[in-house]
Parts: C-alpha cells; structure tokens; sequence
C-alpha cells in the first residue's frame, strides 16, 4: 500500500487525474471503475480539462461504476447516473456503449446484479479502480457488516450514510435506504486501487483503513490485502496517520 499525501484538495485531485491519464496512455483500452461522490469531482474537472488539451482520449475505455441508489430515477439529479454524465461523461468522447452504471430497480434485482458481474468479467475485468471512502470505513456501498457480499448486491444503508447523504437532498427523509453496490470481489481483483480521501471528516477512517485490523467492520481495512493501492489523501485526511 502506497500513501501520498498531498497539501490540499487541488493538488489531490491533479494526482489523481495524472494517475488516470497515465493508465489510459499505458493502455487506451483500459477498464475504469469509477466512483460518485464530492472527493472525485475535481479529478473528474482536471480529465476533462486534459481531454480538452487533447492530453487524454477517452475514445476506447471501458468504465464500470461502484453503486447507484435503488429506485432512484437516473435523472433525478442525486442519482448516480445523472452525477456521472453531468460532471463527466458529457464532456468526453467517451462511448455510450462502454458505460456501465448499475441500474437501480427493485425488479429483478437478482438479475441485474449478476448480468453487472457478468459485464465486468466479459471485459477482463477492472484496470484501475478508483475509490472514495465513507467516514464509517465503507467503500462503494459495502457497508461496515460482521460479513461483506462477495458480488454486486442491493444494500441497506447504514444510518450515518444516510445521514451523510442528507446534504444532497430536500431531507434525509429523501434520502433512499437501499443502494445496489458493485461487491468486494470485484473491487479487489482490480489490478491497480486508487483511493482518494480530502478533508478532516475522513481522517478517522483513513487511520483505520491504514493503520488499523482488517475487518469487515471497516470495509476499507480490506484494501491492506491488496497488492497494488495507492491512497492519495490531502492533509486534513491524513492528520491521524502514523
């Protein structure tokens, strides 16, 4: 496990997007997965600028993203699809066809789930891995648990997700209690994991991703078995770090 520590959320976000560049240039086929959240958006602002620079091309990547809510309508503008295609794919030459976002349906859940993992194995599986992390430890929606589902799964929502969400909506009371998550396997066969962590807020679960036991109670504990993570953190997240 590497850790960088970069002095803001500016210089993280540039990282990143370097990480990414650099891993499209290696290899234009490349698999993405790909995560929503406040922590990427400026990753996602600074590839959109270098595409503009004709500095990366999107043309012929696959990408796979982590989660989307269950019942929520992918226009609806928490969604996850909605998130995506504003702040990133409508800006790139990213293909229609090479996008995979899991469809939140309450219909034939079963279904969905396995045809995603199905999906990301038909394309040889996932390059580079991009993460955030939640202030209670989880990655996607895996969700701190006594045991983690092994493949794309629907979720309940932990209580304090739920509550950290609430900022994006009218209410909590809007907030949906059930996700579909892109499960640990997936995640953890990925070749390379790029996790990014900015403020004060997830500094706590930094430390314990880092520095504390591997425990489903803290799904991010799990990336120590991982051959190849790179944790980018902006000093704020990484106060508690030893």
């Amino acid at each position: 496990m590497e850790i960088e520590v970069l002095d803001n959320y500016k210089k993280l976000s540039l990282k990143a997007a370097t990480m990414v560049s650099s891993q499209i240039t290696s290899n234009p086929n490349s698999v993405l997965g790909l995560a929503t959240g406040e922590t990427p958006l400026g990753m996602y602002e600074e590839l959109i600028s270098m595409y503009e620079d004709d500095l990366v091309d999107f043309g012929d990547i696959i990408t796979f993203n982590l989660d989307e809510y269950l019942d929520l309508d992918p226009h609806h503008e928490q969604s996850y699809h909605y998130y995506m295609y504003n702040n990133f794919f409508n800006q790139v030459n990213i293909k229609e066809k090479n996008i995979h976002i899991p469809q939140g349906k309450k219909e034939n859940c079963k279904k969905i789930c396995s045809k995603y993992d199905k999906e990301i194995s038909r394309a040889g599986g996932i390059d580079l891995q991009i993460l955030g992390i939640g202030t209670n430890g989880h990655i996607g929606f895996n969700e701190p648990d006594h045991k983690l589902h092994v493949d794309t799964h629907v979720v309940e929502l932990a209580e304090d997700t739920i509550e950290a969400n609430s900022r994006f909506f009218s209410s909590k009371d809007e907030v949906p209690r059930q996700a579909i998550s892109m499960g640990m396997s997936s995640i953890m066969k990925a070749n390379k994991i790029l996790l990014l962590a900015s403020g004060e807020k997830k500094a706590e679960a930094i430390k314990k991703s880092i520095n504390g036991e591997i425990t489903t109670r803290h799904p991010a504990s799990l990336l120590q078995l991982h051959t190849n993570v790179t944790i980018l953190a902006d000093q704020a997240a990484a106060k508690f770090i030893r």
